[in-house]
């Protein structure tokens, strides 16, 4: 929804599920070669594998399309959704992009990673860029650590909507199912995120042997249910509000999920005001105010047996972002002011 939706302002550019599709592995160096940077973004490995199981929408390569220059087989990470979602013209951008990677200098990743942006805000002609990708609380750490003056946007929902959500969606299955097998196991990973530089190092360079091992390992899907996805949910969520508390005064806004279906307008204008006051633009804010939808949350169609344990594993995080435990509606779009949140991400929240 986010990405969509600044996709369509003129001046920002939106980078849809780059860090998702590539990983975090740049950062296991303190310098990286334009052409080490070329064969992250372009050559698959197993985390791209992992990521391109099933089929979901954040996946864009039009793999079906008669002529498709690749497969799943081959389709390397930044085609698997960044490049399609900026532009058509996606197999000629690619290789457009390319020589310009290439030509880098040996630097930091960090400031790669600011030059490729760069790069494509000028192709682009736009004058700012975000990054979204899904699931990336368990990389805030790194992220803030190597772009520490960047501005946070952190989006979030109900738990029980976000478990019932993943619970569909292959990648997360087995991801989840992977960590609980791990944990049968005597090891727990998500523990060790507690400790920002040993879980840097599994980020950063544990990714490619975790992926494997979700691969092959037919992790087993059968034993889950949701309280096992509610509990990654707030086990995210902890790790998440941990990060950003530390984050300077003004660098943090947070969005509410059934805030910007409540209230799209009003939210869609906050958002563009954090990223910059010189990119609020009234057209943008009307036609990106049509793209969020009040959607029924399939909650209430649980047994309340289901209900009480999914509730019971999303408690922490439910708790932290000041959700109500016992909702009195079906619908996301709630009516009633929302709870309110807790102090440490009230003094960050932008004043309106």
């Amino acid at each position: 929804m986010v990405s969509n939706l600044l996709n369509l302002h003129p001046r920002v550019l939106s980078l849809s599920e780059l860090n998702a599709f590539t990983g975090l592995t740049a950062f296991a160096a303190k310098r990286r070669s334009g052409e080490w940077m070329w064969n992250l973004l372009s050559k698959q490995r197993n985390h791209t594998r992992l990521m391109l199981q099933g089929n979901y929408e954040e996946l864009l390569y039009p793999f079906d399309t008669p002529g498709a220059r690749f497969t799943r087989a081959d389709v390397p990470p930044i085609m698997c959704a960044t490049i399609p979602h900026l532009t058509h013209e996606h197999d000629a951008f690619f290789d457009e992009m390319e020589p310009a990677v290439r030509s880098l200098p040996t630097q930091s990743p960090s400031q790669q990673y600011r030059d490729i942006f760069d790069w494509l805000c000028s192709r682009f002609g736009r004058v700012a860029w975000v990054e979204r990708s899904g699931a990336s609380l368990l990389s805030a750490a790194i992220l803030v650590k190597y772009f520490p003056d960047a501005r946070v946007i952190h989006i979030y929902r109900d738990g029980r909507d976000v478990a019932l959500s993943m619970s569909r969606h292959d990648l997360f299955r087995m991801v989840v199912a992977t960590l609980t097998q791990m944990r049968v196991g005597s090891v727990d990973l998500l523990n060790l995120a507690r400790h920002d530089w040993i879980w840097e190092q599994i980020v950063t360079r544990a990714t490619p042997t975790l992926s494997r091992f979700a691969l092959h390992r037919n992790p087993p899907y059968d034993n889950l249910d949701l309280a096992h996805f509610g509990e990654y949910w707030s086990r995210m969520i902890e790790h998440g509000a941990r990060v950003l508390e530390r984050l300077p005064h003004g660098q943090l806004l947070n969005v509410r999920f059934e805030d910007v279906q409540a209230d799209p307008e009003g939210q869609v204008r906050r958002l563009i005001r954090f990223i910059s006051p010189e990119l609020e633009d009234d057209d943008w804010v009307r036609r990106a105010s049509a793209i969020p939808r009040p959607t029924r949350s399939r909650f209430y169609d649980l047994d309340p047996q289901v209900q009480d344990r999914l509730t019971a594993a999303c408690r922490p995080g439910l708790e932290l972002m000041g959700y109500e435990l016992q909702r009195k509606t079906g619908y996301a779009d709630i009516q009633h002011p929302p709870p309110a949140v807790p102090a440490f991400y009230d003094r960050h929240v932008e004043e309106e």
